[in-house]
């Protein structure tokens, strides 16, 4: 028998994370903003590669339960410039992500930093585990069923 440790908030965040990016990429919008999520302990943080992006142009909103992260990439093409080859997007991108219930949005952090803009979002204080204390011996209260 294969035993395992289940943690159903990481499971339905990784659920939320790989919908949203899936229909993300269907659309050809997570393209320009690849994320991967991160459950620690206290917190989760979101890490979005932006390089080349202005970060007076990124913009990060929280409306009830969803987080959004949008920016722009200007063109840097001079005017006696012809390019030949155009493999980087320009343009405007956005994410949105689902952020489940266990999180405080109150509290969100963000930082950008050598092209990658980090979101720290703290777990609510009745999400954390916890430890259960045990009663044992004569003055325990029985517990009913």
């Amino acid at each position: 028998m294969l035993l395992t440790s289940i943690d159903p908030f990481v499971q339905e965040f990784e659920r939320q994370v790989d919908r949203v990016f899936r229909q993300a990429t269907a659309n050809g919008h997570g393209a320009g903003m690849p994320m991967d999520g991160i459950r620690r302990a206290d917190d989760v943080v979101l890490r979005f590669d932006l390089p080349g992006i202005d970060p007076d142009s990124i913009d990060v909103t929280v409306d009830r339960d969803i987080l959004t992260v949008s920016a722009r990439r200007d063109e840097e093409i001079g005017e006696q410039e012809r390019p030949f080859v155009r493999e980087r997007l320009m343009g405007s991108f956005t994410r949105r992500v689902h952020l489940p219930e266990h999180l405080d949005a109150d509290a969100i952090e963000a930082a950008y930093d050598n092209g990658v803009l980090a979101i720290r979002i703290p777990v609510l204080e009745k999400a954390k585990p916890r430890k259960v204390a045990i009663q044992t011996g004569r003055g325990r209260k029985a517990l009913k069923s």
